[in-house]
């Protein structure tokens, strides 16, 4: 149908269309967990990290969702990182936990659209051990409030396979609000990839931000290091 001649088509509202900047690869520091900026001097580290825990280098379960992984030997896996290191986008940090001081880990920022205003947190491994930590929890805060907070992102986004339970729950424990599937989206290791969206956006974030802050706090921690109440709940 047509348009009355004197009606103004529907228009999202005005926000600051100033381009954000681009993330720098600097280091971030938390109480339980520092990132640093990832460099094949992390390679032996993260190699130890993914023993112990299955064969080649982790556990497939660990590995099922990424489209790399598991390493059939250092050397394979230490050609990887020397590429995925110097990438821009995505721009990656070496997780490194203080109760251990080993490199477990890594994640990324990564489809970063400055004049769009949004970036997106994924690129997520940590070794088995790390995973459903404090540590863990930190190590992504860190980055999401770097994206909100300090560089002023109005989009934050977390995206998945569709199957991958695991990651959606992540999702959802951090206050990433659901926003549908973008069918047959990727191949990934041969297989159609089904993708699950997620977003923060600027308006929700201050209210996830201290949420995620309450449950990180000292105080919600027992002796043995259990977490008094859940993310969830807060």
């Amino acid at each position: 149908m047509s348009m009355p001649p004197d009606a103004t088509p529907p228009l999202g509202p005005e926000v600051d269309s100033t381009p954000r900047p681009l993330p720098a690869r600097v280091p971030h520091r938390g109480a339980s967990v520092t990132l640093e900026p990832l460099g094949i001097r992390h390679a032996e580290e993260l190699w130890q990290s993914m023993q112990g825990q299955g064969p080649n280098g982790g556990t497939e379960e660990s590995w099922a969702y990424l489209g790399y992984g598991p390493f059939a030997d250092f050397a394979t896996f230490r050609r990887f990182l020397g590429g995925f290191a110097t990438t821009h986008d995505p721009i990656a940090w070496a997780v490194r936990p203080h109760v251990s001081g080993l490199a477990s880990g890594w994640l990324t920022l990564m489809d970063i659209q400055p004049a769009n205003a949004a970036i997106e947190l994924g690129h997520i491994w940590f070794a088995p051990r790390m995973q459903r930590s404090r540590a863990s929890t930190e190590a992504m805060f860190l980055l999401m409030r770097h994206a909100m907070d300090d560089l002023g992102y109005r989009r934050l986004v977390w995206k998945c396979n569709a199957l991958n339970a695991p990651s959606r729950r992540a999702a959802a424990r951090l206050g990433f609000i659901y926003e549908g599937e973008h069918r047959a989206h990727l191949v990934v290791k041969g297989r159609r990839r089904d993708t699950a969206w997620f977003s923060i956006l600027a308006e929700e974030w201050p209210g996830r931000r201290d949420a995620i802050l309450r449950w990180l706090d000292d105080s919600n921690f027992d002796h043995r290091g259990t977490a008094r109440q859940s993310l969830n709940v807060l």
